[in-house]
Formats: structure tokens, sequence, C-alpha cells
């Protein structure tokens, strides 16, 4: 069902991709070319300089105006999850074959009136990175196999749940991308598999809208 999902999305195009978007105050891009990988994010500090984070194979580097700056590891290592969760959801679902990803069908459901599959998913310890116990949920269309409903279950800062609903899907280059509502329910031990059904009756809560916006892709 994945391997389906992957290629209605993007497919092999995804392999050899050059993406830059804009996100909140932002500006991310992504280079693939096999299994080679460089991630960047761009964006100023308070003072107006540049901050540019790069995350490659060959680990993570932090440059201020053009200079490399000298992290602890522990503050290196939260930079760039940061920097790799925000490219891991805009090139949804491509990551979701990644090593350390464990997934699982838990069932069918019906939602607006379409039918999906319910694919819980969880992450081995080594290369799951620190949030690895986290629980998602995808809702993958029977008939599209498009990714259009997403939750998930994260325990920092006291945990909670989101459930996101993908909206203005479109393709660039023949990578299909897409936007998100995001909701939660304040109740911690609602089954994630339960979300769509609390959606459908108006019982959560929407807390914010995620915008991505694609400013350049290239197929290389």
């Amino acid at each position: 069902i994945i391997d389906k999902a992957i290629e209605k999305s993007g497919g092999d195009n995804y392999e050899k991709a050059s993406i830059e978007f804009s996100f909140r105050k932002g500006i991310y891009t992504s280079e693939r070319n096999g299994g080679l990988y460089k991630f960047t994010r761009s964006k100023k500090d308070s003072a107006g300089v540049e901050i540019k984070d790069v995350l490659n194979n060959d680990g993570f580097k932090r440059f201020r105006d053009g200079k490399e700056v000298q992290l602890p590891d522990s503050l290196a290592t939260s930079y760039a999850e940061s920097v790799n969760s925000v490219h891991y959801f805009v090139q949804l679902p491509y990551g979701l074959n990644s090593p350390a990803v464990l997934k699982k069908l838990k069932g069918e459901d019906e939602i607006k009136g379409k039918k999906y599959y319910e694919i819980e998913v969880t992450f081995q310890q080594e290369g799951g990175g620190s949030d690895h116990e986290d629980i998602y949920m995808y809702w993958v269309n029977k008939k599209d196999f498009t990714v259009d409903y997403m939750a998930y279950r994260f325990f920092v800062n006291d945990g909670g749940i989101r459930f996101r609903v993908a909206v203005n899907p479109r393709v660039e280059k023949g990578i299909r991308f897409v936007d998100y509502e995001n909701y939660k329910t304040d109740k911690l031990d609602t089954p994630l598999e339960k979300l769509d059904d609390l959606y459908e009756k108006g019982q959560l809560k929407k807390v914010s809208e995620i915008r991505n916006r694609i400013l350049k892709v290239e197929i290389n």
C-alpha cells in the first residue's frame, strides 16, 4: 500500500529531485541523487544575519553569515532533527519506506464517503531519532492511493495528539505536495484510528494551518 502511495505521489522523481520551498520564516532546499542527500534551512536571526543549517550524509553543520558555527553535539542533533522533520513532512509519503520505519495495516475505514486503509507507523530506536517513540497513523485512499489524512501521538512537552487533513493538493514536476489543516484533541487516551470519526463529528479543535509554498522543483 505504501509502495503504491509513494508511486502515486512521485515515485522515482523523489530520488533525483531538487526542491525549494518556504515554510514559516525559513527557506528550505533538498537535493537527492540516489542515496546522497542534502537538506538545508536558511533564515535570518534577530539581528538580520543569515543562519544556514546543512544536513547531509556526512552530518549536520550550521553557518552564520557564511562561517561555520561550532555547536555542542546535543544542540547539533536537535537542529538536525528539526530540519529533517520539515523535509520529511513536506515530502510525504516518500519517507515511509525509510529503514527505521515499521508499518502495520490497522484496518479500513470510510471518511466523507471515501474508503481508506489505516496504516500505523512506528520507528525503530536505531535510526528513528530522538522522537522514535512517537506513533503515526496514515489514511491512504483505497482508490487513488493518496495520503489524505494523518495523525500522530507525541510525548515531548507533556505529549499530545494531532490530526491533519491534507488540503490544496498540487503536482510540481511529477511530485505531489499538500498543505494541512491541523486539529487536536485533549483526550490523550484516544486511539489514533478513532480520530477520523471525531473529525467527521466536528469534535476536534482546529489549531493551525500548515502552508508550504513550493518555490522550485527540478528533476535531475
